[in-house]
């Protein structure tokens, strides 16, 4: 908005700015049924704490609430909740005022369709070892087939800290999403707490854990781990030697396990074994009936 000052510069002179209304814009450009949507207003010389009125409806006759509010620093960002039932083929647009002002305005008219539909998030899995190609699949409606999509891999932390692992893209195909994930573990095993340690504080032992989110057109599904959580389980590898170089055959071992648990085995004529399986973490290995190993 451009405004003109055409008096003369060596008075002084009382000039009335005007308030306007600058835009009226939704945040996205399509309107999910059951979800919130931002509403932006941006407007000129409305003065601070300015009250503004904001009411959602659609052009069917859908109500989506409204707001009483101030704004601040000619900018206003609020939220408008879009009814679960909204048809598809609707658009749903909203009304802004600024009574102190005595100006008002009226948005774009964007789209809207019934809320999106994720179901059936798994893992084809429970345990995820070094190597597994693991599949991880959902079914979602009311999207277009070929819709983009966003998988994102969490370790999932009890406290809610969940550290992000990956984000794959993909698309909808025949109303599902199925993708491959190849599992490896990049971090160090001995920095996983183990039972022991964790006892000194009221805590519990806890392998590496997985859950998976989807994201489309800005929205999260699956936040509340519905796809299950994947479990690491790791392998141990053990091959005990004398001084002399020589494999130490039949020996029997003990392992002692970062969850607390133990676990027995004997080695074979090459002085080898592994044990599969196993809880992740650090794990100390005991051969009871020889002092040279223990």
């Amino acid at each position: 908005m451009g405004s003109k000052f055409n008096k003369s510069t060596d008075q002084e002179h009382t000039v009335t700015l005007e308030s306007n209304i600058v835009s009226a814009t939704w945040a996205q450009s399509f309107a999910r049924g059951g979800h919130e949507i931002g509403v932006d207003v941006r407007t000129v010389f409305v003065g601070e704490g300015a009250k503004i009125k904001i009411k959602g409806k659609s052009e069917n006759g859908k109500n989506l609430g409204k707001i009483d509010d101030v704004i601040y620093g000619n900018h206003y960002f609020g939220k408008l909740s879009i009814p679960e039932n909204i048809k598809p083929g609707d658009y749903v647009y909203f009304q802004v005022k600024l009574p102190q002002n005595g100006i008002d305005a009226e948005s774009n008219h964007i789209p809207a369709g019934p809320p999106i539909k994720v179901t059936n998030m798994k893992w084809d899995k429970k345990e995820a070892r070094r190597g597994d190609i693991l599949k991880l699949s959902a079914d979602i409606t009311e999207v277009a087939e070929g819709t983009g999509v966003k998988v994102v891999i969490f370790e999932y932390d009890a406290d809610g800290n969940h550290d992000k692992i990956v984000e794959i893209s993909t698309a909808v195909k025949n109303k599902k999403v199925e993708l491959d994930w190849e599992y490896e573990y990049f971090e160090d095993i001995d920095e996983i707490p183990t039972q022991s340690e964790l006892e000194k504080y009221d805590g519990k032992y806890n392998p590496p854990e997985y859950f998976f989110e989807i994201e489309i057109h800005g929205h999260r599904f699956g936040q509340n781990q519905e796809s299950g959580l994947l479990t690491f389980k790791d392998y141990i590898e053990i091959k005990l030697q004398s001084e002399d170089g020589e494999a130490v055959a039949n020996e029997k071992y003990i392992l002692h396990l970062a969850d607390g648990s133990q676990r027995q085995g004997q080695l074979d004529a090459s002085g080898y074994a592994c044990e599969k399986d196993i809880p992740p973490g650090e794990i100390r290995v005991e051969f009871p009936d020889s002092q040279d190993y223990s």
